[in-house]
């Protein structure tokens, strides 16, 4: 199987259902078999992250090859998140892409300032998302080589 046919894992950390069923909906219609793995706030996610809790299992909780991450969230919020992983020196070598109903240009300099790969406002339609999904497979599977775990 080459890169380019290699079912990748896709974590996205949003509290939002309706935005995590867009991004299957739009991946399963544009025939995209990527493991999808949906946490509903940032705590779920660290804990995924650090493999803590029920995330300890590697065959249950893989690697994710790219991160999702909304900034408001319940319990621990996207900002917050990116704050643990810098604070604790969090090697992940995982690109994170903040994905997100925020403009502002404050969050989109924290972001950088916090180590993300991209910063991205959530499209409003279902054409854009596809568009959306379409752009970060070809850059983030197709043309980008990630680091592998070996």
């Amino acid at each position: 199987m080459s890169d380019t046919e290699k079912c990748f894992t896709i974590v996205m950390a949003d509290d939002d259902p309706d935005d995590c069923q867009l991004l299957a909906d739009v991946m399963s219609e544009s025939g995209m078999s990527h493991n999808l793995r949906f946490l509903p706030d940032g705590e779920e996610l660290t804990d995924y992250l650090w493999m803590r809790g029920r995330y300890t299992d590697e065959k249950l909780a893989p690697r994710p090859d790219l991160v999702l991450l909304d900034l408001n969230m319940p319990k621990l919020d996207g900002r917050e998140v990116l704050r643990q992983l810098k604070d604790d020196g969090f090697e992940l070598r995982v690109p994170i892409v903040v994905l997100t109903t925020s403009s502002s240009k404050d969050d989109i300099s924290f972001c950088y300032d916090m180590g993300v790969s991209a910063f991205i406002t959530k499209p409003v339609t279902f054409r854009a998302w596809a568009e959306l999904v379409k752009v970060l497979n070809e850059y983030w599977f197709k043309l980008i080589k990630l680091p592998s775990v070996d």
